[in-house]
């Protein structure tokens, strides 16, 4: 005996409810797209789950993949001056996105990759929240690092909606990070699954650390 989800559309009913052919053949399980097919069923594929703190969150945005082009986008800097992506003119861009500079995890990732990864002259580090300009500008002046770019997208989320990472719950970005060549496509990047947990640092620090030179 087959159980169906509830969630499943039954093909054979709607002969194209999903754009799907119909089927009459044997079970069979495969994949179309985004849809799970069993049988003359069809649904909705579940994506893996987002958690903040334990608590289901929601992603909204266009989810960025290894080979897309990185979006422009525009943002605010500490002084409140509208920066877009393309005014960085490093051959790598590496955008690190935090929920809020004012916590311990974000801090960390901050510190870190900034620390790390901007010994190469060819390298720049773009760090992203939605704490507001003056928020960042007072992390920037406490942190003892020199040169921390940090940019507020808090105005109108530019930057989560191009890149998927617009917290719907709670209006903060989604912990992440993508790493950009020089054609500024996405060569690497994470989405964490959980919020309050770091980046993968050292699979992220190998693979720049190993990005080709001029």
């Amino acid at each position: 005996m087959l159980l169906i989800p509830k969630d499943c559309v039954p093909i054979s009913h709607n002969p194209s409810p999903l754009g799907l052919p119909g089927s009459g053949g044997p079970l069979f399980y495969l994949l179309y797209q985004d849809y799970a097919i069993i049988g003359m069923y069809a649904r909705k594929r579940m994506e893996h789950m987002k958690t903040f703190k334990g608590k289901p969150i929601t992603l909204l945005g266009d989810t960025k993949k290894i080979g897309d082009l990185a979006p422009d986008f525009h943002a605010l800097n500490t002084k409140s001056e509208v920066k877009n992506l393309s005014d960085y003119k490093s051959k790598y861009i590496v955008i690190s996105v935090v929920p809020s500079l004012d916590t311990t995890v974000c801090d960390r990732q901050t510190r870190t990759v900034n620390s790390e990864l901007t010994e190469r002259d060819d390298v720049i580090v773009l760090t992203i929240s939605n704490d507001l300009p003056f928020a960042q500008a007072r992390w920037c002046g406490n942190s003892g690092l020199d040169n921390v770019i940090t940019l507020s997208d808090y105005l109108d989320l530019d930057f989560a909606t191009k890149y998927g990472t617009n917290i719907k719950e709670l209006r903060l970005q989604a912990r992440s990070v993508f790493v950009l060549d020089e054609q500024r496509r996405i060569i690497y990047l994470e989405y964490v699954d959980e919020m309050s947990q770091h980046l993968k640092f050292d699979e992220l620090i190998s693979f720049v650390k190993k990005l080709p030179k001029e």
